[in-house]
């Protein structure tokens, strides 16, 4: 939950102009020496010939795209092998014969190895709240290089530019609190053409009910769905039924719960 798929959703939409042109296969079902068919497709001879194969068909298609493989370190050894070609050539042949030219991609894979290391390293300057203290993005790519080797080929590694995430801090879980509910403002005005104003004290509520900082940025979500959302529909239909049309809301805070109120206006004087 620190924003790894986020960031490839970010990539697609700001590289190639849409979130459309993100290709997301989870590794996780691949962890299987026979997959590597499912991936690039099936040989002649072999049931599924000519289907294609589910990365290779899908960058034939789309050939500017952001491919994210989701959870690498789950996929079977052979299949983290299929991607040396790729990574030296920027081609592969499918299971058809045809080439199918990645140079246009950006491929982005994804792990949750040496989590712990990370979490360990940057745990004092999180306690601190003092983003000055978290170790160098190097320091901590290295703290991690030989948990990432006992899970996948040194020939692999080669080829690839680690990028580790710290953990999310307390700035880090604002800026994504606001991001978050700026969305549910725009869904207000959007659906029910009223301004919603969310104050700092409901900001401060959900970081502090965030109480688990390894659940990362996932734990804002299941508040603002589970808990924060409800409450704001159960509102706006109570205002609906007593015959009344939003004009503004205002949500808060206080003692530990979420407080709203409502500008309303007669229904006829829309």
């Amino acid at each position: 939950g620190v924003g790894k798929t986020e960031t490839a959703h970010a990539l697609a939409e700001l590289i190639y102009g849409t979130e459309r042109n993100l290709i997301t296969i989870n590794m996780s079902e691949f962890q299987e020496a026979h997959t590597v068919s499912t991936l690039k497709g099936a040989p002649p001879g072999y049931v599924g010939y000519g289907e294609g194969g589910v990365l290779t068909e899908a960058v034939r298609r789309r050939p500017y795209s952001v491919v994210l493989l989701d959870e690498i370190e789950k996929a079977h050894r052979d299949v983290h092998e299929m991607f040396f070609q790729i990574f030296d050539q920027g081609q592969m042949e499918d299971g058809a014969g045809r080439l199918i030219n990645f140079k246009n991609c950006i491929i982005i894979l994804t792990t949750n190895v040496g989590d712990e290391e990370i979490m360990q390293a940057c745990n004092a300057a999180l306690e601190a709240n003092d983003e000055s203290q978290l170790p160098s993005p190097e320091s901590l790519a290295k703290r991690i290089d030989g948990e990432l080797k006992k899970i996948f080929p040194a020939a692999l590694l080669g080829r690839l530019n680690v990028i580790a995430y710290y953990p999310l801090g307390k700035k880090a879980l604002q800026a994504i609190v606001r991001q978050k509910l700026r969305k549910v403002v725009d869904r207000v005005e959007q659906n029910y053409h009223a301004s919603l104003t969310v104050t700092e004290a409901l900001v401060d509520e959900l970081i502090q009910r965030c109480d688990n900082i390894s659940a990362g940025a996932r734990m804002i979500d299941a508040l603002i769905n589970n808990e924060l959302l409800p409450q704001l529909s159960y509102k706006f239909l109570e205002v609906t039924l007593q015959g009344q049309r939003l004009k503004a809301v205002t949500a808060d805070a206080a003692q530990g719960q979420f407080v709203f109120a409502f500008e309303t206006v007669p229904q006829d004087q829309i």
